[in-house]
Formats: structure tokens, C-alpha cells, sequence
């Protein structure tokens, strides 16, 4: 069972394991091995709340499937047990970053003495500006 928070959690089968063979450079033995996890797992049909499930669903993420299905792929490490805890771990992640709410920005404007100072800082830098000009006769 994964625990995401103290009343959230997934059961184990919702969670498809898969072991592959893993991409890239490695040698002889990466051609033997199935190290690489592939993990799937189905949002819509998950028991997970609503408030998750219309959240992860409308995350703008290429690992979610037109279907609804999100997909990691976990080959950083060497051994099989190791990429099973980091395709865990992600998924973990996953599901715990769409679980806090942002506050929405509010917009303000610049005070009164913060525009005194900008518009001073202006005459200050256009005066010095003006000192670097050709010397003129009177």
C-alpha cells in the first residue's frame, strides 16, 4: 500500500509493475537484464478522492495517457528492487504535488513614496547623463 497522506493511500493493485530492460549504454549486461520498471497507473479507476482525480487529470504532463493513465519509467539504478522504490517514490510525488493548493496572486500597485523615489532615481540618472555630453559655451 502506498500511504500519500493520513487518510490517502493506493492500494498495491492499482499499481501495475512491470520490469523491462533498461535504455542506453551499460554493456553486455544491459542486454540481459530486465532492470528498468515501467509503472502504471490508471487515475480514473483509481480509489484515490475526486478533488486528486480532477487534479492529476487536468496536469498538462506528457507521462499521462490520453486515457488517463500515467506512466513512469524508472532505470536510474542498477537493480531491479532499486528502480521499483524509485518508480514508488515518484509516483508518490506525483500524486502528494497536486495535494497543495497555491494561493492566487494578488495584484498591487506601487505606493505613493515608491513612486517618489522612482521618479527621482530618474532625474538623478538623466542629470548625470547629461554631464557626459560635449562641454558647451554659454
Amino acid at each position: 500500500m502506498l500511504i500519500i497522506s493520513n487518510n490517502v493511500s493506493v492500494p498495491d493493485n492499482e499499481i501495475e509493475l512491470s520490469a523491462i530492460r533498461a535504455q542506453g549504454a551499460g554493456g553486455q549486461n544491459v542486454n540481459k537484464v530486465s532492470s528498468a520498471i515501467h509503472l502504471r497507473f490508471d487515475i480514473s479507476a483509481s480509489s484515490l478522492p475526486d478533488f486528486y482525480k480532477e487534479r492529476l487529470l487536468g496536469l498538462k504532463d506528457k507521462r499521462i495517457t490520453k486515457e488517463g493513465v500515467l506512466v513512469i519509467k524508472a532505470q536510474r539504478f542498477r537493480t531491479q528492487e532499486k528502480n521499483r522504490d524509485d518508480a514508488l517514490l515518484r509516483l508518490h510525488e506525483f500524486i502528494k504535488s497536486v495535494s497543495v493548493v497555491h494561493r492566487t496572486r494578488v495584484a498591487t500597485k506601487p505606493g505613493r513614496a515608491a513612486k517618489a523615489r522612482r521618479v527621482d532615481e530618474k532625474t538623478r540618472r538623466g542629470k548625470a547623463k547629461l554631464l557626459r555630453g560635449k562641454v558647451r559655451d554659454l
